[in-house]
């Protein structure tokens, strides 16, 4: 029991701070996002997405960012909760599931690659511009899981749109 709650106290603590310590990382994180403001794909979405990748990822920080934001845009609370069975569950639309499909192929990468399936799934859904976009979005809410969770960023204190360009 000792052992269980120092192991959990120390996963609470934080390492550096990537983003105060080294600006250029945040500069080049930044412009993929800022790409990603110009697609055509529907920002909720692409919120769905971050938050779906970074449940699999295990990212709190992004988790609770992610679920404030979807909230303030006015993503019901069902819909957050059923995303991880998203396949399953009747409250998604189908461009929402191929591209939930597509996040997790394209997170979860193995030496098979993305699936043909997900891959026709998501094509029947997407022209291949909005694909290239997609996948360009999982490829940033990757980095920030990563970045996240290798030096532990507190969650917890975000408020929603804080990171929006004003």
């Amino acid at each position: 029991m000792v052992l269980k709650n120092k192991l959990s106290i120390t996963t609470m603590i934080s390492r550096i701070n990537v983003f105060e310590k080294n600006q250029g990382v945040l500069k080049a994180l930044s412009s993929l996002q800022m790409y990603l403001g110009k697609s055509p794909i529907e920002k909720n979405l692409l919120h769905l997405l971050y938050f779906r990748v970074s449940q699999l990822n295990g990212c709190a920080f992004c988790l609770d960012m992610h679920s404030k934001d979807l909230r303030a845009a006015g993503e019901s609370e069902q819909r957050l909760y059923m995303i991880s069975a998203w396949d399953e569950a009747p409250v998604y639309t189908e461009r929402e599931r191929a591209a939930i499909a597509w996040a997790e192929a394209v997170t979860r990468l193995g030496r098979e690659g993305v699936p043909d399936n997900v891959y026709e799934r998501a094509l029947r859904s997407f022209t291949e511009d909005e694909l290239i976009d997609l996948t360009v979005a999982v490829i940033a809410i990757n980095s920030y899981n990563r970045i996240n969770v290798a030096f532990r960023t507190p969650s917890g204190h975000y408020q929603p749109g804080q990171f929006q360009a004003h």
